[in-house]
């Protein structure tokens, strides 16, 4: 098994998304959220989204936005992934064309059952629970909750990831990709470079970790 996507969120800036991607980040998210403390204007999500390589997928980060304004700064911008973090109904988005991916706190049982029901072509990203924020808080999601969904359908695992847990929470949840943002910050929407590269390292460290065979761990000293 290859290792989880990775998706750095809250990119106001080129530069930022610019070494996202150089260090190999398969999405970038735009926080198109006014109150957010990473929210970015369409002008200049659209400035980074032209600006990245072809494959690299554009996710555009919505709090109970109507379909319709969700759809034009879907064509403003050129975003490929639909991400709804608020508490909409996924059924009201199924007329903007594109893939859809609805945040879940996991904060009850009654939480994971619900995750369970979407639909499957909704992909599940899994936060930690804040109705006020509504994410980048750097809190931590509920891994034991996430591993169950993961079991059975694919999760991008969000909540307070950075390099010195990343590894972690890959190898208890076992994510079909990661969403970090404040991990990743110098302060809010401003990356660090250092802590970018220190999070890739550590996720490719967790990576080889689990391609090793049982029973190898020492060998190479033998």
């Amino acid at each position: 098994m290859s290792g989880p996507r990775i998706k750095i969120c809250g990119l106001t800036r080129v530069e930022d998304a610019d070494l996202a991607v150089a260090l190999g980040a398969d999405a970038v998210g735009f926080v198109l959220w006014s109150p957010s403390p990473r929210v970015v204007s369409a002008d200049d999500a659209a400035t980074i989204a032209r600006s990245l390589p072809p494959f690299v997928t554009r996710v555009g980060v919505f709090v109970n936005a109507s379909p319709e304004a969700v759809g034009r700064l879907v064509a403003e911008i050129g975003l490929d992934v639909v991400q709804l973090h608020g508490d909409e109904r996924v059924a009201d988005y199924a007329g903007v064309a594109r893939r859809l991916v609805k945040v879940v706190a996991l904060s009850g049982e009654a939480d994971v059952d619900s995750a369970m029901r979407l639909p499957l072509d909704v992909t599940v990203l899994v936060d930690a629970v804040d109705r006020e924020r509504r994410g980048g808080t750097g809190a931590r999601a509920d891994w034991a909750r996430a591993a169950r969904v993961a079991r059975e359908r694919p999760v991008i695992l969000a909540g307070g990831l950075s390099a010195a847990d990343v590894g972690e929470a890959i190898g208890r949840v076992r994510p079909w990709a990661i969403d970090v943002s404040s991990g990743v910050e110098d302060r809010p929407g401003i990356k660090s470079a250092e802590k970018l590269r220190a999070l890739f390292a550590a996720v490719a460290a967790a990576d080889a970790t689990s391609r090793r065979p049982a029973g190898s761990a020492g060998q190479e000293d033998a």
